[in-house]
Formats: C-alpha cells, sequence, structure tokens
C-alpha cells in the first residue's frame, strides 16, 4: 500500500517534463512548473525578464509574447496548455546577426518609449499584425493594437513606429528578394 506521503511525493516531484521552443530554441520546463503560468516559466525559470507582468489578468497586454505564431497573454497562458509549442519573446526578436529587429528600430527612432513597462507587449503585438500584414493602414494598426494598454498615452508614436517598420520591412524583403 503506497502511503500519503509518497502519493504527494510522486504528484510533485514525478511530474512529466514539457519542452518547449523559446526563441529558437528546444527548452524542457520540468514537470513541477506545470501548474504555472507562461509568463512565470519564462521570468523565473528560463531568466527572460523582458516580458513583463501587469495586471495578471490578460487585460493591459504587457505580457504579450507570441505561441506558434500568434500573439497571446502570458500571464494567463498556463504552461501546460502549451508543451510542444514555439513561443518567441522580445528577447528573441532581435536579428541573428545582433542587429535590431525593425520595430525595435523604430521605436527608438520615433522614440516611443517614456517609462518603457508596456513595449515589450507593444512590440510582440505589432509583430503579431506586421507578421501577416506587411502594409497596414492606419485603422488595421488601431484595431490590432486596441487591446495593449499605455499608462504614458505614446499610442500616436507608436502607430507612427509600426508604419516606419513597415516600411523598413518591405525595403528589407525587396532587397532579399
Amino acid at each position: 500500500m503506497v502511503s500519503l506521503l509518497e502519493r504527494i511525493s510522486d504528484l510533485i516531484f514525478n511530474k512529466p517534463n514539457m519542452n518547449l521552443f523559446v526563441n529558437g530554441t528546444e527548452r524542457v520546463v520540468t514537470g513541477v512548473w506545470e501548474e504555472e503560468t507562461l509568463l512565470s516559466v519564462l521570468r523565473e525559470y528560463f531568466g527572460l525578464i523582458g516580458t513583463r507582468f501587469g495586471c495578471g489578468k490578460g487585460l493591459c497586454g504587457s505580457c504579450t509574447v507570441h505561441v506558434d505564431g500568434e500573439p497571446v497573454r502570458s500571464c494567463i497562458t498556463p504552461i501546460n496548455n502549451i508543451a510542444g509549442t514555439s513561443v518567441l519573446t522580445i528577447e528573441g526578436l532581435q536579428q541573428d546577426n545582433e542587429k535590431l529587429h525593425p520595430l525595435q528600430q523604430a521605436w527608438i527612432d520615433e522614440r516611443v518609449p517614456q517609462c518603457g513597462y508596456c513595449h515589450s507587449g507593444q512590440i510582440m503585438q505589432a509583430w503579431g499584425l506586421l507578421s501577416k500584414t506587411r502594409n497596414p493602414t492606419e485603422e488595421q494598426i488601431n484595431t490590432f493594437m486596441d487591446s495593449i494598454l499605455c499608462r504614458c498615452g505614446t499610442y500616436d508614436r507608436i502607430k507612427k513606429a509600426i508604419l516606419r517598420a513597415a516600411v523598413m520591412l518591405r525595403q528589407s524583403s525587396d532587397t532579399n528578394a
């Protein structure tokens, strides 16, 4: 007969590991983290602190990352629901040659940040739009970015940065074609 302590120990310590592909690298998450959110695993387990904790309810968007190419709120995404998926964080957006991603460069060029707290989520949400729509209209930008809060109110500069990044991405793809 198995004791209660053995059952609890088995539940805690013998949980199966999960694999994720984080920023292009396969990573293993030990089973004891299975009840945590993606945000907690990214920040506390992997040490990727670019993704921010804001509201903890998925409402502000500061925690936005991509799972299999789609923007998600990592603060409400259970890690056990996304085993085997591909996760892209703000740290993984930078290009292989150490050059800033066009969105990151446009953010700097347009002087978007004030406090900067929401910007990793803003940039990841914007990449969700630009990865599918290379020439977005202002209306498309407003609609797509509407769910990300910026308490500093830099929305006009954010829109300009997205439009600038779209131009940079189109020029880059024209050059590489």
